[in-house]
């Protein structure tokens, strides 16, 4: 079996998403939501409500007394806080082991994607004037792929090293020869196995190369592009691979915006993230 073939089987071995996050979603996403239709799905998971009151109470959502239960928690954090809660809560597990491949730290590779995720939301807000849920689960989602490819990754760091310092390869493409795959494309994989939607699986696949997608005018791989940029710029996460990718140029100017924005951007992620580290230890 190739290496390749022993990555690609590895995909059976990651547990389904939960269902819970993807009913809460659902109802969400309806107008007339009920407060307790949502809470009683939250309640039938111990992990997800857990972790929801954990959220709920954190710095982060900054609430004015303390919230004990999922309803409290539901009718606090109202809709677009609560799917973030819920993204956040559920795909968080996936990330317990880490990727010791790239990174030093079990939980740098959590709050990298953390970071990134809320990067996507103060760029989609200064790009499109407001938050996109759907684009915070991509960039959280983004390097899921480095959670199955740490080990092999790990095996052959000097093969794809020497690539990457002796061929002026990125890491990316150096990955591509050496394991017959690379991260981004695997995140798409893993995603698709979970049946989420194209948008998601195709911003994750193509989050170092938005300029390969077929239809470039799609908005989601550009800010999962960009934030993650911004947020190996700030040095938040940059594991082995780091900056050692392809630019795509002339990023800012697609958007109309100037350097000085992206360096707002950044300061207002560094605020954020002292205010998110309760997001950052539930793993």
């Amino acid at each position: 079996m190739t290496i390749v073939d022993r990555i690609l089987k590895s995909i059976n071995t990651i547990p389904a998403f939960p269902a819970t996050g993807n009913k809460v979603a659902q109802l969400l996403n309806q107008a007339d939501y009920s407060v307790m239709q949502v809470a009683n799905i939250i309640k039938f998971d111990p992990s997800m409500t857990a972790n929801i009151l954990k959220m709920a109470n954190s710095a982060y959502f900054s609430p004015l007394h303390r919230i004990s239960t999922i309803n409290d928690a539901v009718i606090y954090l109202g809709q677009k806080n609560l799917l973030r809660a819920i993204q956040t809560a559920g795909i968080s597990k996936y990330y317990k082991k880490g990727a010791l491949g790239y990174f030093d730290k079990t939980t740098d590779l959590w709050e990298h994607c953390v970071a990134v995720a809320l990067m996507s939301q103060i760029l989609s807000k200064k790009i499109t004037g407001q938050e996109d849920s759907t684009l915070y689960t991509a960039a959280l989602l983004h390097d899921v792929g480095k959670i199955i490819m740490g080990e092999f990754v790990r095996d052959s760091l000097a093969k794809i090293s020497t690539l990457v310092s002796e061929k002026n390869m990125s890491f990316l493409e150096a990955e591509e020869i050496v394991l017959g795959i690379n991260h981004a494309d695997l995140g798409g994989k893993i995603t698709e196995h979970w049946n989420f939607p194209v948008e998601i699986s195709e911003a994750i696949a193509y989050h170092h190369r938005p300029d390969l997608l077929e239809k470039k005018e799609k908005i989601i791989p550009w800010i999962v592009y960009m934030a993650d940029q911004a947020c190996l710029m700030m040095g938040v996460g940059g594991g082995v691979d780091g900056l050692a990718q392809r630019a795509v140029s002339q990023l800012l100017k697609k958007f109309n915006l100037r350097m000085r924005d992206l360096e707002m951007s950044m300061v207002m992620l560094s605020d954020d993230l002292d205010r998110a580290k309760e997001l950052m230890s539930i793993v």
